[in-house]
């Protein structure tokens, strides 16, 4: 027995890639180690990942970005091959500015010739200025013909190529975005598709807000939106996000021809007043998701809208000026809300929350923002909580230093269909927070009474929170009860890395983030939300 043992540890601590030493071994042992290689070898030979069928390896392609796969395409020939399949070309965009590929302008020849092979299967594509040809236009909508979802990028446009002879375009889109320019006017461009886009139901424009410096800079208008209208007749989604040009007249035209109409977002469209409204929300009556974010709603134009009439479940007034007046009108008058972002209003105060629950309109809500509204008190949100807070499944009340661990400690128990929620305040926001946090508690009282819990953000940082080396316990708890949470959102310090270190020992490595990096909102909980992406 002692002389197997000590010939396996030779065997066993020699090179497991080379062949064994067999000249000081009994010919008994060297006819069982030989064997027993053998056999090793034969089995390792059978389970390399060139045994996998071309289908299976296609697979696990497809869970690559369009770069990566463009990279395991050099690893080897057979893995090229696959590498090409149009199976794995269904998406694939080619703006580099946002992560996509980025394609050689002495190369645009090459990249046609590929629409007809490697990108036939093409679903969804983005293009980049110098991609938006007539050529390019003309391959897709004869070449890729399950094409449904476009997006031309006009943004960084100094001039457009020549359109007079584009014949075709793609035909049975079901959603186009226009990016647009500041100063190039895509009149002459559209005229040429106008024909072809009658299948459209999301149109997205995506303006300039970001780029405009100067409030009294001159806007152009680089779409006519009043002829767009008129070929667009099945519209459902239409997203109008940060174009400076946009006033109500623009958007009263859109839903004249709009009868399906059911998700429309002016965000960051600086000219509308909501004068349009009344008429919009007349004409139609499927609309169910009203964004108004960064606008200028005028307080009276607003109260004098037919809300109890509409069919109105989510609604964004985030940064609006309405005051106190308004925004009694508008909440006392929409009984099917159920997702709403108040945020940022300073005239949201408690005789707003109480007209509104008294109202009996509140039944509906599942998802309420309210963050960094400093006008509200904290016996105010105690009632509506205690009333409503089993009903609710996503709740902002992030930015407000007047709830305490006091307040949390007694209404985290009220919310235990919870499946978002954000609590704290920055450290970089105004008036600090002088009252210790016992963060231990909190976690605690969170894993017993919110089991659903996907998305946490506590912001108060590491001179607020009080916490010690037991705290990972807590940590433990959490992660247990919570199964579902997938994000946690914290202040950058000692306790990010300790929930953090905690999470990944258990492999679980994206789940804890810093507000540096990540906010948590509830616009993923927006019944529009997948059709309002962009970029």
């Amino acid at each position: 027995m002692t002389a197997i043992y000590d010939m396996t540890r030779r065997v066993t601590m020699h090179d497991v890639n080379s062949e064994p030493d067999y000249d000081d071994m009994d010919p008994d042992m060297k006819d069982f180690f030989t064997d027993s290689n053998q056999q090793y070898y034969t089995e390792r030979n059978q389970y390399t990942i060139e045994k996998l069928p071309d289908k299976v390896l296609r697979d696990i392609f497809q869970y690559l970005s369009p770069k990566q796969i463009n990279q395991v395409g050099l690893v080897c020939k057979r893995w090229r091959v696959t590498s090409q399949n149009p199976l794995l070309w269904k998406f694939v965009s080619f703006r580099p500015n946002y992560g996509g590929i980025q394609v050689n302008p002495q190369c645009i020849d090459h990249f046609i010739q590929l629409i007809g092979t490697r990108f036939s299967e093409l679903r969804i594509v983005e293009l980049a200025t110098d991609l938006i040809t007539p050529n390019v236009l003309y391959e897709l909508a004869n070449k890729a013909p399950k094409l449904q979802y476009l997006t031309l990028d006009f943004s960084t446009a100094m001039q457009l190529h020549d359109f007079t002879d584009l014949q075709s375009f793609p035909s049975r889109l079901k959603s186009l975005t226009l990016c647009l320019s500041e100063n190039i006017f895509l009149e002459g461009f559209l005229r040429k598709v106008y024909t072809f886009i009658s299948s459209v139901e999301t149109l997205h424009i995506i303006g300039t807000y970001e780029k405009v410096e100067d409030e009294e800079e001159e806007v152009y208008e680089t779409v006519n939106v009043f002829k767009l209208k008129q070929f667009l007749p099945n519209l459902r989604v239409v997203n109008l996000w940060g174009v400076p040009f946009i006033t109500d007249e623009h958007v009263d035209a859109i839903s004249s021809n709009c009868a399906h109409l059911e998700c429309l977002c002016v965000n960051y469209c600086p000219k509308v007043t909501g004068s349009c409204l009344k008429l919009v929300l007349q004409r139609c009556r499927k609309l169910k998701t009203l964004f108004l974010a960064h606008t200028k709603l005028d307080n009276n134009i607003v109260k004098m809208v037919d809300w109890e009439k509409t069919r109105i479940e989510e609604l964004d007034i985030k940064g609006t000026e309405l005051n106190s007046d308004a925004l009694i009108s508008i909440l006392t008058r929409l009984p099917h809300l159920r997702w709403l972002d108040a945020s940022w209003l300073e005239c949201m105060t408690d005789q707003v929350l109480e007209a509104w629950q008294n109202s009996n309109a509140m039944g509906s809500l599942q998802f309420l923002n309210m963050d960094t509204c400093d006008s509200i008190n904290e016996q105010a949100l105690v009632d509506m909580i205690k009333r409503h807070g089993h009903q609710f499944h996503g709740l902002c009340l992030g930015g407000q230093h007047k709830l305490l661990e006091y307040f949390w400690m007694n209404m985290i128990p009220q919310l235990r269909n919870i499946r978002v929620m954000v609590m704290g305040i920055a450290e970089d926001c105004c008036p600090k927070v002088v009252a210790k946090i016992h963060v231990d508690q909190f976690v605690d009282c969170i894993a017993q009474n919110c089991p659903r819990l996907t998305r946490l953000e506590v912001r108060w940082d590491d001179e607020t929170l009080r916490f010690s080396d037991k705290s990972s316990k807590f940590i433990d708890v959490l992660r247990m009860k919570c199964l579902m949470l997938h994000s946690i959102v914290l202040s950058d310090g000692q306790y990010y890395e300790l929930v953090r270190s905690n999470f990944e020992r258990a492999d679980r490595m994206s789940v804890v983030r810093t507000t540096e990096m990540c906010r948590t909102g509830l616009l993923h909980c927006s019944r529009y939300f997948n059709k309002l992406l962009f970029n």
